[in-house]
């Protein structure tokens, strides 16, 4: 029985070696230390580096990480890729190795009309029995989907089974007209890194999918959000998102630069090694401005 999704559910990065080989051990370490932060589970996304690896590493991948489950933690599987059959046969890879649920984006390479999109996502939907989390990443790739899109999807396969993680700016606003043209059935996912957590958190989202890096500070402020505690929630908040904005200002490979930083600093990644090409290097200046901050945010969490 697949395990419910919601709550606070990192995005695994994935670990290379100096032979640009994925470091399974590091993954491992990553996982477990994320579960014993007290994460409702974990998922791959963009920021695994799912487009760099190959599809038997693809594969092996989302197999390791659903053998590494452990009590009522979910796993959700990535499965977006630049062709409907290439989705499908990820998606039902994932299933099988016991995902208890897939995410996706659309194809990157072309702007798609409605239909195509949901076209997509149906099939997707229709090969597995698993939720489906439509995942629009344009904040940082691809293109936006309509919410005539998600109403759409909603519509034929239900709460149940279509969720949602908009990325599209203004990604606060977006989340409410998807909520109130469902009638507050639509289970949403905000994924700023921690951004616009607070923000989101008032719009009544299921959840938030953030990356790993700053993963303690995260459920931190989310815990404080459930309890009603917004002293504390904004404490952690405010330094987490000066860690955030430093990510943004390089786009994809800023976040992949921070984290795998952070990762490697942790003691929980042997490397911080990106896969190849790279558009941007940390520079020494942002290294100590990190730094800085994650000693304010620890400090915020301390108190």
């Amino acid at each position: 029985m697949p395990q419910l999704i919601q709550g606070v559910i990192p995005v695994a990065h994935t670990p290379f070696t100096d032979d640009d080989e994925i470091d399974w051990p590091s993954l491992e370490r990553q996982i477990d230390w994320a579960l014993d932060q007290g994460a409702d589970g974990y998922c791959t996304g963009m920021v695994s580096e799912l487009l760099r690896l190959t599809v038997t590493e693809r594969h092996e991948l989302t197999q390791r990480l659903a053998a590494m489950k452990r009590g009522d933690a979910c796993f959700v599987a990535s499965v977006g890729a630049e062709s409907t059959k290439q989705a499908v046969e990820f998606a039902r890879a994932a299933e099988q190795a016991g995902s208890d649920g897939v995410m996706a984006i659309p194809p990157l390479s072309s702007a798609l009309p409605d239909e195509e999109i949901v076209d997509y996502f149906s099939a997707i939907a229709d090969s597995i029995s698993l939720p489906v989390i439509v995942q629009d990443a344009s904040g940082y790739v691809g293109q936006a989907i309509p919410q005539s899109v998600y109403l759409t999807l909603l519509d034929r396969y239900g709460a149940g089974r279509i969720l949602f993680k908009p990325e599209a700016s203004p990604i606060g606003p977006k989340m409410s007209a998807l909520r109130d043209a469902t009638n507050g059935a639509a289970r949403i996912f905000e994924g700023s890194g921690g951004n616009l957590l607070i923000d989101s958190y008032r719009r009544g989202i299921a959840g938030t999918i953030p990356g790993m890096e700053f993963l303690d500070g995260v459920i931190t402020a989310w815990r404080a959000l459930q309890s009603g505690d917004d002293e504390t929630a904004y404490r952690v908040y405010f330094p987490l998102c000066a860690l955030v904005a430093l990510q943004l200002q390089a786009g994809l490979d800023g976040f992949l630069a921070i984290e795998k930083y952070v990762l490697h600093k942790r003691g929980l990644f042997s490397k911080p090694r990106r896969r190849k090409p790279n558009t941007w290097q940390l520079d020494e200046e942002t290294r100590l401005e990190v730094d800085r901050l994650l000693d304010l945010l620890h400090a915020a969490m301390d108190q």
